[in-house]
């Protein structure tokens, strides 16, 4: 660790740490090594004012700030050093270890780009630092662009109606291949992995699960568009992803109210939001059902899944919700050459009253081999039959939103 005051000048400084005293963050101290070698320094609340307006802020690529729970006095000076710091074009990076979540809050809102609780998880401050670089880049800023709110995006939901049935695989491809589907004018995608235990979009795109995704869950009512913004992880700079939190929580934690909320900023900001629901239904299920254009419901050709079908049939009809949104995707579905599997299927539907109107083909071991690679089957296995039929399904997805807003036009 080097101060300040003595780094040499062959060596320029392009982060500081600012903390009451850097010595109760060793691990802090460790990876600012690991990532900058000398070529950073620390400094204390006071001296962070100070040092902004001299000349040799000027290198400064980004701070972090150090904090816990007997800093929370001072929250009016800390929120000053990160407005000086934004006022100077400096990142900052909140680094908080048992601080409110009323402090982290006020923090968050005043400006920090980044927050990582301490102790520090493994590798996680230079995965906070790579995220600060890509969010340099223009396409990834778009959707929070002042003046990049267009209205309602579309909200299309998937829900498996047993496990294994390819909810998330498709939640997951469908929003990269409409985030894909233009190059010249992209949608702006989102993907809201709601499944508070065992959500796993992160997984499957190799993200990084925030704290603050908890954070944001635990009071909606004080949400504002930084803290939204500060929950997300952006995917090769196209897509952006709500992941489900670090840790598992039950299903009632959060409310319809709850849901609603984060459902309506994001579609504000996105043209497209895509909601990885949970399984099991809960409380907040009919808030989606009733958001969403097209409710997909995935499915097999097996016993479970039909008996599946007919239960969720029974439970919308008898709540009077929406049934006519759902649309019926049967995963691994048989090949065209496979009149026996077709048979099935068609018997299949008439027996449940339903139209299968998707039918995702059977991608073998290069689906999961994608899934634990965390790549998008176009990335991994591009000419994959289920990669290609959900590009598909994308393409008219977007054609239709197209039309549909020239019509509106």
């Amino acid at each position: 660790m080097s101060s300040v005051q003595k780094q040499p000048e062959s060596s320029p400084i392009t982060a500081c740490t600012i903390s009451r005293d850097v010595q109760d963050f060793d691990l802090l101290i460790e990876d600012m090594e690991t990532a900058l070698g000398e070529a950073w320094g620390d400094l204390g609340f006071a001296e962070a004012l100070a040092f902004f307006n001299q000349p040799e802020a000027d290198g400064l690529e980004f701070v972090a700030l150090a904090i816990d729970a007997s800093d929370e006095d001072e929250i009016g000076l800390l929120s000053e050093i990160i407005t000086m710091a934004k006022a100077r074009g400096i990142k900052v990076i909140l680094i908080a270890e048992d601080v409110s979540p009323a402090s982290l809050h006020q923090l968050l809102r005043q400006g920090a780009d980044e927050f990582v609780p301490y102790p520090l998880p493994e590798n996680e401050l230079q995965a906070a630092i790579d995220r600060l670089d890509r969010a340099e880049v223009p396409a990834a800023a778009a959707p929070f662009d002042a003046s990049s709110s267009r209205g309602d995006g579309v909200l299309l939901a998937v829900q498996g109606l047993a496990g294994g049935t390819g909810a998330t695989t498709l939640a997951v491809n469908l929003g990269w291949e409409l985030a894909s589907v233009s190059k010249t004018d992209a949608p702006r995608v989102c993907i809201l992995d709601l499944g508070l235990q065992t959500g796993s979009v992160a997984t499957y795109l190799d993200l990084p699960r925030k704290d603050v995704v908890y954070e944001m869950w635990a009071d909606t009512d004080s949400m504002d568009e930084d803290i939204f913004k500060q929950a997300l992880v952006t995917f090769e700079d196209k897509m952006w992803v709500l992941t489900a939190p670090t840790d598992i929580l039950p299903l009632d934690m959060i409310t319809p109210e709850d849901v609603q909320r984060v459902l309506d900023f994001a579609r504000a900001k996105f043209d497209y939001v895509i909601v990885d629901m949970p399984s099991t239904l809960v409380q907040w299920t009919e808030t989606v059902l009733h958001s969403a254009q097209i409710y997909f419901t995935t499915l097999e050709l097996d016993m479970r899944s039909a008996q599946n079908a007919l239960r969720l049939k029974r439970a919308l009809r008898s709540e009077d919700l929406p049934i006519e949104k759902l649309r019926f995707c049967l995963n691994r579905a048989p090949k065209f050459t496979d009149l026996n599997g077709k048979s099935r299927v068609k018997r299949l539907a008439e027996s449940l009253e339903i139209s299968i109107e998707v039918h995702l083909p059977d991608g073998g071991k290069p689906v999961m081999q994608a899934g634990d690679h965390g790549t998008p089957l176009a990335s991994a296995a591009g000419k994959n039959p289920l990669r290609k039929e959900i590009a598909k399904l994308a393409v008219s997805l977007h054609a239709l939103g197209q039309s549909d807003a020239e019509q509106a036009a």
